[in-house]
């Protein structure tokens, strides 16, 4: 058996078989759940919150605008032209460049970290069914050691639809 799952139509009953699944001793990172829309208010749409993103953008910008600077100062300094007494070198003028290469650093991060963290491109995972997007939410384990510790915890929380997919 691959896997055992079931699909809930209200958020409650989708949280009440997750609760379910950890007090039949399912470690949560073995429990996948899928929705076609964010459940925040719910403490199982709390569960991958956490996110290195804002970080890795700020990097990505720092990058960005340490490559405008550098590109900026050894272009004008490998190139050096009569400037009328005034510095070969300005920073105001350059504030331009290095402010779209820190933006394009920052995006570039983010949307590679995004990606990344999504698994796109990647593996669909077994664990899908076509009613997710007409708004059931899945709930289910991956290789459960004990399906039918898996089952009953999935109907005491309330599984309109339990399914096993060999």
């Amino acid at each position: 058996m691959k896997a055992v799952y079931a699909l809930y139509s209200h958020p409650d009953a989708a949280q009440r078989a997750v609760d379910e699944l950890r007090a039949a001793g399912i470690n949560d990172r073995a429990i996948t759940i899928m929705s076609s829309e964010p459940l925040e208010e719910y403490e199982f749409g709390q569960r991958d919150r956490k996110t290195w993103m804002t970080w890795i953008a700020a990097l990505g910008g720092a990058i960005g605008m340490t490559t405008g600077y550098l590109l900026t100062r050894l272009t004008q300094s490998a190139w050096p032209i009569d400037t009328g007494g005034m510095p070969i070198v300005s920073n105001w003028t350059n504030l331009i460049i290095i402010f779209e290469l820190t933006m394009l650093g920052s995006v570039f991060a983010t949307v590679i970290t995004l990606l990344i963290t999504a698994r796109i491109p990647g593996r669909q995972s077994p664990l899908h069914d076509p009613e997710i997007s007409d708004g059931q939410i899945l709930i289910g384990v991956l290789q459960p050691s004990d399906p039918d510790v898996v089952e009953r915890a999935l109907r005491i929380g309330a599984g309109e639809k339990l399914k096993t997919i060999s």
